[in-house]
């Protein structure tokens, strides 16, 4: 049996996208187990009152830096604050969003725009500003959260899809690339997760987002940080390099039993 470390080395976790959902349940795993943080989001207000929340509860270290990681000088410029010496074991590309449900040849084309920019150019905007900082930890780790939609594409889901398929290629590239650096990567690929991606897809639209779960016990954002917990914690010759889960109603993204 492969058994993680009971009790792991303190490590400096970089989490992208924390204020909400897979992210700050994420924040909240590794702050438990005395992990200091950098919490990354758009929304500086949720980002404060994280800040303060995990810093008491756990005392550990905790920094804020407030971009949108569509925006390539926010992202270096944020990341260029820190000095040179700066450590970071474990970065977590976790900020991402889906936009609309139309077919492709009525979706908003701004949308697709969004997706790709966050989804795709954020994650390799951060990880490359973070690599330097990674190349400083003696277990470094990257871990990117794609979906099921990485793995099948669905009637409507067109460029989500597209860019999460997107994540997964890329995965596999730094695997391969930084290899010589012995720089672990990890893909994580949930399910259906009852965050408030739903709200976000339909763009506030809560009559449209209703129901999505309804029928079948979704996966929780604690549920996705146990299993990058467990992933980040295993010993340093060990790499699980590509996971998907979903909840037991699920089996991909087709075929969902609702009672």
């Amino acid at each position: 049996m492969i058994k993680t470390d009971s009790s792991p080395i303190s490590k400096t976790v970089c989490i992208t996208g924390a204020t909400s959902g897979i992210g700050k349940a994420c924040a909240y795993f590794f702050a438990r187990q005395g992990d200091d943080l950098i919490l990354t989001g758009r929304r500086i207000k949720r980002l404060e009152l994280l800040q303060k929340e995990l810093s008491e509860a756990f005392s550990v270290k905790v920094e804020i830096l407030c971009f949108d990681v569509q925006t390539k000088t926010q992202v270096f410029d944020n990341f260029a604050k820190f000095s040179k010496e700066k450590c970071i074991d474990i970065l977590i590309n976790n900020a991402g969003l889906a936009l609309g449900r139309e077919p492709f040849d009525e979706a908003n084309i701004d949308d697709w725009d969004t997706m790709l920019h966050t989804n795709v150019n954020g994650l390799l905007y951060v990880t490359r500003a973070c690599l330097p900082f990674l190349y400083n930890s003696s277990l470094p780790h990257i871990i990117n959260i794609g979906s099921t939609a990485g793995k099948e594409v669905y009637e409507n889901g067109n460029v989500y899809c597209a860019s999460k398929f997107a994540v997964d290629a890329i995965s596999k590239a730094m695997r391969i690339d930084l290899l010589k650096k012995a720089i672990k990567v990890t893909a994580i690929n949930p399910g259906a997760t009852e965050t408030e991606f739903s709200i976000v897809r339909y763009k506030g639209d809560e009559k449209k987002a209703a129901g999505t779960y309804d029928g079948y016990q979704p996966l929780m954002p604690e549920d996705i940080a146990e299993v990058i917990g467990y992933v980040a914690n295993l010993p340093k010759h060990i790499s699980i390099n590509d996971l998907t889960l979903t909840c037991l109603a699920q089996a991909n993204s087709f075929y969902t039993y609702k009672s």
